[in-house]
């Protein structure tokens, strides 16, 4: 009999694991409404793999490191729950979504531990996804987690990720533990992941030094600090010349790049209206905007316009399928790329897909 198996793991290694069959992979289908799309996804008939660059996971054996700080793995958020990965249900889900493959991430949680405990997490959490992947690697790929407090470390751990575990890069916060990425201790990581060829994956967390402001109504501590913590962290690494000094880093952000591909313009025109607030011995290698065009953004914007305008601004080529599953920010996002009229049918495969594929180097 086939049973059901949460990722929580220790030793426990892929037998027992259950598979979704083909009746559950029906039954899924059946629920969708009519009109939504479902898997295999076609445009204009040519068949597409869709690839969600963004959803996430959690270990219980990174919790119980943790101990009683455990808060992070707390969440009132819906989708919360579902982290906490049962494969059976994860993949009907993925199914209902009409999404081929998830890119999974975890945010990270343990920037502010010593280097045993952010170690002991990041090679746990490492471990499972490696298995995970190992398990369903037409389903599932993933970024690795790093201690990036302690960058040493961190290079250490992503070649190990990416040569020995086959993860496909890193997930990294918005900053670390308030030091941004721009900041020169973290350039030999960075220079790591250059050489491997390894993406990096930003996912912002809200800033705290913003805490008190970001309190009310509205969760603003979300729908406003994450974008604001995405822009200030790209915007260090354009003005800084992080992207100059590592122009073959490959680097996507989340929530299509926060606020900063809204307003690119205004970083264009900063230095000139007031050169003091500029470094003199910085001198960038074309304008802020244009480093716009060598990222990469996840596609999760929530509307045809929004999807128009990032196109318009960073390039279809540059844009990935996202959805922040199993958080239900976008429970559809296949159907939200194909509704937006002002793409072509090559941008939406190349959205849908094709842009991840040739990115992380995965088959059809």
């Amino acid at each position: 009999m086939t049973t059901r198996r949460q990722f929580l793991g220790g030793a426990a290694a892929a037998t027992g694991i259950a598979f979704c069959g083909c009746a559950m992979l029906d039954a899924a289908r059946a629920q969708q409404p009519p009109g939504r799309q479902r898997l295999p996804v076609s445009v204009n008939g040519k068949r597409v793999k869709t690839i969600d660059v963004h959803a996430h996971c959690l270990f219980h054996e990174a919790e119980n490191l943790m101990g009683d700080d455990n808060t992070a793995f707390k969440s009132p958020v819906r989708g919360a729950p579902e982290a906490f990965i049962t494969l059976e249900e994860r993949l009907r889900a993925m199914d209902a979504m009409a999404v081929d493959m998830e890119v999974l991430s975890i945010n990270p949680f343990w920037y502010h531990k010593d280097r045993d405990l952010a170690g002991e997490i990041v090679k746990v959490q490492n471990e499972k996804l490696a298995e995970l992947c190992g398990s369903k690697p037409d389903r599932f790929a993933a970024f690795a987690s790093l201690a990036l407090q302690y960058p040493d470390l961190a290079v250490q751990q992503l070649e190990t990720a990416v040569k020995k575990q086959g993860l496909r890069g890193a997930a990294i916060g918005g900053n670390v533990a308030g030091e941004e990425f721009a900041d020169p201790k973290f350039h030999p990581v960075w220079a790591k992941a250059e050489e491997l060829g390894a993406v990096l994956f930003i996912h912002p967390q809200s800033p705290q030094e913003l805490a008190k402001r970001l309190k009310g109504n509205g969760w603003l501590a979300n729908t406003v600090g994450l974008p604001t913590e995405t822009s200030i962290a790209l915007s260090h690494l354009i003005f800084e010349g992080t992207l100059d000094r590592f122009p073959d880093l490959k680097v996507i952000s989340a929530h299509g790049g926060g606020y900063l591909p809204s307003y690119a313009d205004r970083s264009d025109h900063a230095c000139f209206v007031n050169p003091s607030g500029c470094d003199p011995n910085i001198t960038l290698k074309k304008k802020p905007t244009e480093y716009l065009k060598q990222l990469y953004f996840d596609a999760l914007v929530f509307t045809p316009e929004a999807l128009r305008h990032l196109a318009a601004e960073v390039g279809p080529s540059q844009i990935m399928l996202g959805s922040d599953h199993p958080y239900p920010w976008e429970q559809h996002p296949v159907d939200a790329i194909m509704a937006t009229t002002t793409l072509s049918d090559e941008e939406k495969l190349a959205i849908l897909g094709g842009n991840a594929a040739r990115l992380f180097g995965i088959g059809a």
